[in-house]
């Protein structure tokens, strides 16, 4: 153990170096701090996206200066947003009164009433009311459209009955223009692309908003009059805090006559300090410093400090002869942890430290969680593919031309370094004497209350988020953790012979059987429903065999197991057939099978087969040896614009970039380390059901077997999440993609499931020669 703790080691300080070197590597990068506008009254400009330092493709900016000094813009393509008191708008909105009229192709619409709640127009021939939740037409409720799917039809059902009790509970959706059908929320119009108008209530007040796009039909406003296009028009900037072009956002401040604008969000960086500027138009230059060290950061760094060091006093407290190394990794948890959560606050508010800080930070977070006690090889080769995670995460935003990718690596190491200082101090409070071990009873109650959280969650994305998640978060990760956790309760119940205590009733007795298959159920309708690809489906399915694969093993049931085998042969089979199938063939089913379609020809479909024809030109030009020839030593900390061209390259198809970068030997190896963890995983699971089988006390025995299934089931979604990601990246399998675990920029998955899973093998990994679950008998 002591010598595989060392290899690691050494492993994880060769990757450390490489992140060191890449960093020192990097060639200096100057971007503007400030932007200086000068116009004189009644003059004006158009800027490009150039002049502005904002990176991609698109419009820039329009400026004018009226006779009496006041500053007006506008964009090109309505992609403007500006800030006025903390609240954001667009350019291309405005808030509808009664009467004000607008054109949509050569349909007009005319508003008849505002009353707060809802907004009454007319289009000559029927009469509409929206109320920012539900659409009449000439007072009769409007059906859901064809095709809907069961998240909108569950939307348009509880907005038509409940909200008429309790308006507030009521699910905004948006009105649409345009399209040849009325349903749903959208009004039809035959002159009109669907979408092109939208129409929503925000503080009790119509918002019109002109979409966006070259396909999109010019949506016309009168004013005095006369008509114009709304996705043009100007917009004051008196009291305009900031404004937003594509994915940049800029503070504004208007001084001596001057528009001074400071970029605060993926700002495009060069190499020199210089570049061509129109008249009128002056940059105030600054080098990204990576040891930037903004002012709000010195009370954080106080606090993580002094909230570890109280963990470590209270610690103290109970402690015993040679107890001393555990309060010292509970009080280091804990500032860790607090250090993580306050470099995503930062971020989250567009100030966090340079990349230097946020190297060192998960340097802490990789060693300290290599110097776990009773750590094992699991959380040692989670370690170390972290580490090369944020390795590649961080070759992406140094050789970047903005610096949006900087920030993947940012709140990579932020979340590792907040879910890594948990997860220890979770782990080492389980050694610190004066815990209070748990019980089966307070563990069911636990567990129940996640899968209420989950389902919650799940329900919540359902109603407000999209397929990126709500909030910025993914509730299926968490989901993930709670199915897992309740379906190896149920299993190791069902194996122990128990179907709870006796002096649990019925109901109970069905709620801890039917949660894992109602969690299970509300997982495909949320992969159904919110995701446009089956790889969720795909992935819930290798996760089912895997633990009808440990039950049939741990059952000795080998029907199960036999069944099991031939459904992956099936599979294969399946797969195989479909790989030699004729590309028309699936023309004509749908959405899916496009997806098939682009899978067997992606040169056939230029634009949605752009994944994969990128990605395998990046491994191709990678070879056995990197794009270098050496590993990608030389291309350490430079520029990776061309597979910065893959679309999701930091998520999908981080391992493209790996196999460009670094070769096909450097795959090789990180294949092995992942077959190593998940090894790892098994041979812990293994471990625990040995445990349970020489236990004298059924607690224990049902303790081992529940560390053991929730171990198979960590491992069975991970192995899934290589699958899917290797094999989308070789083009194995007809998928959007899956996030590779470690390895693509972290948020939702490291936080709500890696670093639990971790937390819990270590947690009840042997320490001292000794096996002590993880939740024993109080």
């Amino acid at each position: 153990m002591r010598a595989a703790r060392l290899v690691a080691g050494a492993i994880l300080l060769v990757l450390c170096a490489l992140q060191g070197l890449a960093l020192l590597r990097s060639p200096p990068m100057h971007m503007p701090a400030r932007i200086d506008i000068q116009l004189a009254p009644g003059a004006a400009a158009e800027l490009g996206r150039d002049a502005l330092a904002v990176p991609g493709s698109g419009a820039g900016l329009r400026l004018r200066r009226d006779e009496h000094g006041r500053w007006w813009a506008a964009s090109a393509d309505g992609a403007l947003r500006l800030e006025r008191a903390g609240r954001q708008t667009r350019s291309s909105s405005m808030v509808l009164a009664p009467g004000a009229r607008f054109h949509l192709g050569a349909q007009h619409y005319t508003v008849d009433a505002v009353d707060g709640q809802a907004v009454r127009f007319s289009d000559g021939r029927q009469a509409w009311r929206y109320d920012g939740a539900s659409v009449w037409r000439d007072g009769e409720l409007l059906a859901a459209c064809p095709g809907a799917g069961p998240g909108a039809r569950l939307a348009g059902a509880w907005n038509r009955w409940l909200p008429r009790l309790v308006p507030v509970l009521a699910i905004e959706r948006p009105l649409g223009f345009g399209g040849n059908l009325s349903c749903g929320t959208q009004v039809g119009n035959a002159h009109a692309e669907p979408g092109s108008a939208v129409l929503r209530i925000v503080d009790g007040a119509p918002l019109l908003t002109a979409a966006t796009g070259s396909r999109r039909t010019p949506l016309l406003v009168e004013r005095g009059g006369l008509p114009f296009e709304l996705a043009l028009a100007e917009q004051a900037l008196d009291g305009v805090s900031a404004i937003t072009i594509g994915r940049t956002r800029m503070a504004t401040d208007l001084r001596d006559g001057a528009l001074q604008l400071h970029p605060t969000s993926r700002v495009a960086v060069r190499s020199e300090a210089r570049a061509a500027l129109p008249e009128g138009v002056r940059w105030q230059w600054e080098r990204r410093d990576p040891w930037a060290w903004p002012a709000w950061a010195t009370p954080f760094a106080i606090a993580a400090v002094a909230a570890g060091a109280l963990a470590f006093a209270m610690a103290l407290r109970t402690r015993v002869r040679g107890k001393l190394p555990d309060a010292a990794r509970l009080g280091a948890g804990i500032a860790l942890a607090v250090a993580g959560l306050a470099m995503l606050l930062a971020q989250r508010a567009g100030a966090a430290p340079g990349v230097a800080w946020s190297l060192l930070l998960c340097w802490g977070a990789l060693w300290y969680g290599l110097a776990w006690r009773g750590a094992g090889a699991v959380v040692a080769c989670g370690v170390l593919l972290l580490a090369a995670g944020l390795l590649l995460q961080l070759e992406l935003g140094l050789g970047a031309p903005d610096t949006s990718w900087l920030r993947h690596f940012q709140k990579t190491a932020a979340v590792i370094a907040l879910g890594m200082g948990s997860a220890g101090a979770f782990a080492s409070r389980r050694r610190v004497p004066g815990g209070i071990p748990m019980i089966q009873a307070r563990a069911e109650s636990l567990l129940l209350l996640l899968a209420a959280c989950a389902l919650a969650a799940l329900l919540l994305q359902v109603g407000w988020g999209n397929e990126t998640g709500v909030f910025d978060l993914q509730p299926v990760e968490f989901a993930k953790l709670a199915l897992t956790a309740l379906a190896a309760h149920c299993i190791a119940l069902g194996l122990g012979g128990r179907t709870g205590t006796g002096s649990a009733g019925a109901l109970l007795r069905w709620l801890r059987l039917a949660a894992p298959a109602l969690l299970f159920v509300v997982l495909l309708g949320v992969a159904l429903v919110q995701v446009d690809d089956y790889s969720p489906l795909i992935l819930l399915l290798v996760w089912g065999a895997a633990m009808l694969l440990a039950w049939s093993f741990a059952a000795r049931r080998p029907g199960a197991a036999l069944a099991v085998a031939a459904m992956a042969w099936a599979c294969l089979a399946m797969l195989m057939v479909l790989r030699g199938a004729a590309v028309d063939g699936a023309s004509g089913w749908s959405f899916y099978g496009e997806r098939f379609g682009v899978w067997l020809d992606p040169a056939a479909h230029p634009h949605t087969g752009q994944q994969l024809l990128l990605g395998a030109a990046a491994i191709t030009g990678g070879g056995w040896f990197g794009a270098d020839g050496i590993f990608g030593l030389t291309a350490l900390g430079q520029g990776a614009f061309e597979a910065l061209a893959i679309p999701a390259v930091q998520d999908d198809f981080a391992p493209s970039f790996l196999l460009q970068r670094h070769g096909l030997i450097a795959g090789l190896a990180l294949w092995t380390l992942q077959a190593a963890f998940l090894c790892a995983l098994l041979h812990a699971a293994l471990r625990a059901w040995q445990g349970a089988v020489l236990a004298r006390d059924f607690r224990h025995a049902w303790a081992g077997r529940f560390r053991c299934f929730v171990l198979c089931g960590g491992a069975a979604f991970l192995f899934g999440h290589f699958l899917l990601s290797w094999g989308t990246n070789l083009a194995f399998f007809p998928i959007m993609g899956q996030p590779m675990s470690f390895l693509s920029a972290g948020g939702s998955h490291l936080l709500f499931f890696i670093f639990p899973l971790l937390a819990f093998a270590a947690a009840g990994a042997p320490v001292d020669g000794g096996a002590r679950p993880i939740i024993e008998e109080n």
